[in-house]
């Protein structure tokens, strides 16, 4: 549905934010994947129209949107990373104003807004001033507003920010349920979210597309190779440590290695976390 070629963007401070990033992205949950600063932001504003790239061709479902920003509009719904609001309106009111924008009309859009805020569990805030909102709720309307008026391409940057665990379980099941008509962009550097929500994934490091593929494809070269050990003893020349993490206070290391890397390391499935911490050593040695 969304076709991506050459696309490239350079800031007036000299950064490459983009390079050459092609890719072809299927419906439903697509993943973004890559660090602070990678360029997922910038994609992600270049998508929604924000920002014009300095060359390269974008086309959704037949619309050039580098041609035709207006005609993408219509059917996109998009939550930026940072984003403010009219400090004396309502949350119902200020969703109201966004419907009116997008062109909704008056029914529809009073049923829409009744659902979204149901969706969202805003019910009991809706009178309520959006400024006086907590960041987790001043995000659940963020997602509220992109969703009005049913929208076919929804572009969500690191929406899981500042939610507590029920409301990130809250937004995945929505999320699911929405991608199965629509093409969803999810950005983060949240990699679990990716990895339960989404059924391909874009890597994304210094502005350029590392692979695109379904989770079990970039998975798969890391297969076979994936070692844990709770000790942080020498390692074979071989070995890579991928990730170190620790649970109830003692290390826990993913070692990436083609033989076992030490006496007691466990061979154990590899995960997207691993081929993402693998992708970061290999550009960091690049």
């Amino acid at each position: 549905m969304l076709t991506i070629t050459n696309i490239n963007k350079k800031y007036a401070d000299g950064t490459h934010a983009l390079k050459d990033v092609s890719l072809h992205l299927p419906s439903g949950m697509i993943g973004l994947l890559g660090p602070n600063g990678a360029g997922k932001s910038s994609l992600m504003r270049t998508l929604a129209c924000l920002q014009a790239p300095d060359d390269g061709q974008m086309i959704f479902d037949g619309i050039d949107i580098e041609q035709n920003p207006g005609e993408l509009r219509k059917i996109l719904g998009y939550l930026p990373q940072y984003f403010g609001v009219y400090p004396h309106m309502s949350c119902y009111a200020l969703l109201e104003h966004m419907a009116i924008l997008k062109g909704i009309d008056k029914a529809t859009r009073a049923e829409q807004i009744k659902s979204l805020l149901g969706l969202t569990n805003l019910t009991d805030v809706a009178n309520k001033k959006v400024a006086t909102f907590s960041g987790g709720m001043r995000q659940r309307f963020g997602i509220a507003q992109a969703l009005l008026g049913n929208p076919r391409i929804i572009i969500m940057d690191e929406p899981t920010a500042g939610l507590d665990p029920v409301e990130r379980e809250r937004l995945h099941s929505l999320l699911v349920a929405i991608s199965k008509e629509k093409l969803v962009i999810l950005s983060t550097h949240i990699v679990e979210d990716i990895e339960n929500l989404c059924h391909h994934v874009a890597l994304l490091l210094k502005g350029e597309i590392i692979d695109s593929a379904d989770v079990k494809t970039l998975i798969a070269p890391l297969d076979g190779c994936v070692w844990q050990t709770n000790t942080e003893s020498e390692l074979e020349s071989n070995a890579k440590v991928l990730s170190k993490s620790y649970r109830f206070g003692r290390p826990s290391l993913r070692i990436y290695s083609k033989t076992q890397p030490m006496q007691g390391a466990t061979l154990v499935e590899a995960t997207l976390q691993d081929r993402y911490f693998f992708e970061l050593l290999a550009k960091e040695a690049s």
